[in-house]
């Protein structure tokens, strides 16, 4: 039986799966995670870990603004609003 916090796990993707999911590198995780672009949902130890949608859609967003010519900065402030 699937419990609310299977699920909760399941929708939780770490760092490095969002690596190898991506392609990306760790640097631009890293770097996405510090200017506030993707969110720590919580760490265990150095491993953090993401709510897998909301990396998908914010990956997705930051790609097609990165495809029409807009900086991480402009990205950024589209996002977020900052």
């Amino acid at each position: 039986m699937k419990t609310a916090n299977h699920k909760k796990q399941s929708n939780i993707i770490s760092a490095k799966d969002i690596i190898s999911k991506y392609y990306l590198s760790y640097q631009t995780v890293n770097h996405y995670t510090d200017i506030g672009l993707l969110s720590v949902e919580f760490k265990n130890g150095n491993v953090r870990f993401y709510d897998k949608d909301m990396v998908d859609a914010s990956l997705k967003k930051i790609k097609e603004l990165k495809r029409e010519g807009y900086s991480l900065r402009l990205i950024r402030k589209k996002l977020l609003g900052v």
